[in-house]
This record gives structure tokens, C-alpha cells and sequence, in this order.
């Protein structure tokens, strides 16, 4: 645990919190903490800082934080990922977390398995979960704002064209003309596809929205690594 992921209700006072459960058996069996140790803390959406453990038993961990530094800026991407299989979107959430990206939305394709969006992992309360793993990994307090869309045309005509406003537009697809762009770093909007990728009615669909259709090589990789590729190639 690269920070201790701290919310409002850990507090007793206002520089005092009081950890029990995952966060305490982690911090006692792998991080090994004793009373006078300092870590890395951070409120949820909130400011970073440092912990001083105060009192250390099997049942709690009491600590004296300050928190007085912002966290790392947002990754400058706008994700929009056609639902990969559950075990796949729990890796995906907490990978795409740990480098920085706050907006994702997951919508549907044709080749999305209908029992996909019958998954309780889309709970947001069990997709948070993996967001928090990736913030505590990363150093980071921001939670990503996940959106689910259901009907793919409705999605892309009506609502991605104000939420790419003045980003790059780019879809990734195994079958299109043109590499990936690299080192762009500026707002993207980046829609990926299942594997196999989009069908081609839904590449024009893209296409009329002006989305650059892009591949990454002859490899055809799964989703989850894909997604972590195509994130590092665009900002290096």
C-alpha cells in the first residue's frame, strides 16, 4: 500500500484517524508499521499528506495526519471502452486508475456478451473497490467518474460528441489504415473496442463523429493490455 486511502469517516478529530479492517491487517502484515512509523495518507478527493501511527494494536491503528499537498494531475483521457468481461474489467479499472484517468465510460457493441452488463461487479459500489486498490498503488485521492451506456448508436451520436469536444478524437481498431499517434499529450478522447474490435457499421458510426480510426500493430492483443499500450504510447 503506496498510501493509506483515508475518508471522512476515519476521523475522530480533525488531525486524527482511526484505521481498522482491510486497511489495518495490509498496513500490519505487509507494510509491517509500528507506533512512531510515518506514512503516506490522503483523503478521498482530497489533499495528500503524512501519517504519524500514535497507537498500534490488532484491533485499530490510530494516527495523526496532515494533509497539505495536492494530488498528481489527471491524465489528460477521456476512456470510452466497450464492456470487457468482468474478471477483465476488474484488472482494467484498477490498471486505468493507477495512471490517472478520471472519465470512463463503458458501452455496449455487438460483440458484447448481452450477460456482461448482468454482472453485479457494475454495482458502482463494487467498481469502486478496484478504483481505490489503483489510487492506493498510484498515490493518488481523485476517484474516476465511471458512466455506463447501454445503446451504443444513441451513445455515440448524442452524447460523445460534447464530451470530446475539443479533445483528439481516436479509435482504436485492429483494421484501420493508419498507426496510433504517440507522445501527443493533450486532451484525447480514446474508444476502445472488444476484442475483435468494432463491427464495421459502428466504425462508420465513429467515423461520422470524427474519430480517427487507429491501430497499434499486426499483434491482436486482449483488451486489458491494449488499453494499458494505447495509454502509454499516447503520453510518454
Amino acid at each position: 500500500m503506496n498510501l493509506v486511502l483515508l475518508d471522512q469517516n476515519d476521523f475522530v478529530d480533525h488531525e486524527t484517524v482511526v484505521l481498522k479492517g482491510r486497511r489495518l491487517e495490509h498496513l500490519l502484515s505487509v507494510n509491517k508499521v509500528r507506533e512512531k512509523d510515518s506514512l503516506v495518507c490522503g483523503l478521498l478527493n482530497g489533499k495528500i499528506g503524512t501519517g504519524i501511527v500514535k497507537k498500534q494494536t490488532g484491533g485499530f491503528l490510530e494516527m495523526r495526519v496532515k494533509l497539505d499537498q495536492e494530488p498528481p494531475k489527471p491524465l489528460p483521457l477521456t476512456l470510452v471502452l466497450a464492456l470487457p468481461r468482468p474478471k477483465m474489467l476488474k484488472r482494467i479499472i484498477e490498471a486505468v486508475t493507477t495512471l490517472g484517468v478520471k472519465h470512463i465510460y463503458l458501452i455496449n457493441s455487438w460483440r458484447v456478451e448481452k450477460s456482461f452488463w448482468q454482472s453485479p461487479l457494475l454495482n458502482m459500489d463494487e467498481l469502486r473497490k478496484y478504483m481505490v486498490l489503483g489510487l492506493e498503488q498510484s498515490r493518488d485521492t481523485i476517484l474516476p467518474r465511471i458512466s455506463l451506456n447501454r445503446f451504443f448508436t444513441k451513445f455515440v451520436r448524442e452524447d460523445l460528441p460534447s464530451i470530446s469536444k475539443e479533445s483528439l478524437r481516436l479509435a482504436a481498431h485492429p483494421k484501420a489504415g493508419r498507426i496510433c499517434p504517440s507522445g501527443v499529450n493533450r486532451e484525447t478522447t480514446l474508444v476502445i473496442g472488444p476484442e475483435g474490435g468494432f463491427i464495421d457499421m459502428e466504425m462508420e458510426t465513429l467515423t461520422e463523429q470524427g474519430f480517427l480510426s487507429c491501430h497499434i500493430g499486426p499483434r491482436i492483443l486482449r483488451v486489458e493490455t491494449a488499453v494499458t499500450f494505447l495509454i502509454s504510447r499516447l503520453f510518454i
